[in-house]
């Protein structure tokens, strides 16, 4: 289980799903989390991220110390950590497949809105865009979970990909970033 007490670990999925919940939003714990990661690779920072990912400036930004406020601090972190080890907020692993495919599908629909929102398209590389086109599909699966053991191999390879496309989209938006900043 992840801990909320080492800054760049996620808190755990139940923990940011109850605040959700207590906050009466209507989104999954792992769309949030993609269009916080959207967000966060864009320029400039974001002073509410979480207004902007829902669509609601009247939202306020997360109370300090909250699950929403270590998500967005364990996030930030992450990005930007040299090992490349970026985390998807997903249901624990002990939680059905079928569970943690759709919440994949979710995390993946919420990174692309993220994407729209922060502009980042034109900032991307054609194999970083590519790389989107395969999370768009991945989006718009409707996954059947047939072999327990297959789907469980299928669902870590899809995971470390749509992982590995976002370190992409980040990274891209940094040398944009840098180039804007060198002109």
């Amino acid at each position: 289980m992840q801990s909320a007490a080492v800054p760049d670990s996620l808190p755990a999925y139940a923990a940011v799903a109850a605040q959700i919940e207590a906050l009466a939003l209507s989104v999954d714990p792992s769309e949030l989390h993609g269009s916080l990661c959207a967000l966060r690779c864009g320029d400039p920072p974001r002073t509410n991220w979480l207004a902007e990912a829902m669509g609601d400036e009247a939202i306020a930004p997360p109370a300090p110390g909250s699950p929403l406020a270590l998500l967005d601090t364990a996030t930030v972190a992450q990005l930007g950590a040299a090992d490349f080890g970026l985390e998807l907020l997903l249901p624990e692993d002990d939680a059905p497949v079928s569970e943690r495919g759709e919440a994949l599908v979710a995390w993946c629909r919420g990174f692309l809105g993220g994407v729209g929102l922060a502009g980042l398209h034109g900032a991307l590389a054609e194999e970083t865009r590519e790389a989107l086109g395969d999370v768009a599909r991945i989006a718009e699966s409707d996954v059947s979970y047939e072999d327990p053991e297959a789907d469980e191999e299928a669902l870590a390879e899809l995971a470390e990909f749509v992982r590995v496309a976002t370190l992409l989209v980040h990274g891209d938006c940094l040398v944009a970033q840098e180039r804007r900043r060198l002109h």
